[in-house]
């Protein structure tokens, strides 16, 4: 059994969210997984390209990257974030060589207790949840992790038990 893969949001696809609604009179939202909606009033503080190289628990070499971008809240509380300016943003940096040619996944990071990393989902013109990032071993196989069987829960009616 090899790892667990989510589909995550590529830098192109949350640019095409942004552009079909770049005329909307509402703002943009971010919601957390506990259902705390991130204040409208929050800024896009920066928007980075992360190459993370590393050796998995199997000994295997790996590479990723991700375009994160930074969300942080100040007492501003009249300041909203618009499509456009967003998508100014994700222009200029996409501009640079290091961004050029690439559709990476996206994360978010917002601090609540700790900064956290967040995965992010589409869920209704410009409302996005931010998904939390999970570990996961690499190499099962290796570890001697067994595979997760799969459990069925029999409906029991009133002549089988």
């Amino acid at each position: 059994m090899g790892p667990i893969i989510i589909k995550e949001m590529t830098i192109l696809e949350f640019k095409e969210i942004l552009k079909e609604h770049q005329n909307s009179p509402n703002p943009i939202l971010f919601r957390l997984d506990n259902d705390i909606i991130i204040p409208p009033y929050f800024h896009i503080t920066e928007m980075g390209l992360k190459t993370k190289h590393f050796v998995d628990c199997g000994g295997t070499l790996r590479s990723e990257q991700n375009i994160t971008f930074q969300i942080w809240t100040a007492d501003d509380f009249n300041h909203r974030l618009t499509p456009t300016k967003l998508l100014n943003i994700i222009d200029t940096a996409l501009q640079l060589p290091y961004f050029q040619h690439l559709n990476g996944s996206i994360e978010m990071e917002y601090q609540n207790q700790t900064i956290g990393l967040y995965g992010v989902e589409h869920t209704e013109e410009l409302s996005f949840n931010l998904t939390p990032k999970k570990t996961n071993c690499l190499a099962p196989d290796k570890c001697g992790i067994p595979p997760k069987t799969q459990t069925t829960t029999k409906k029991c009616g009133p002549s089988c038990c």
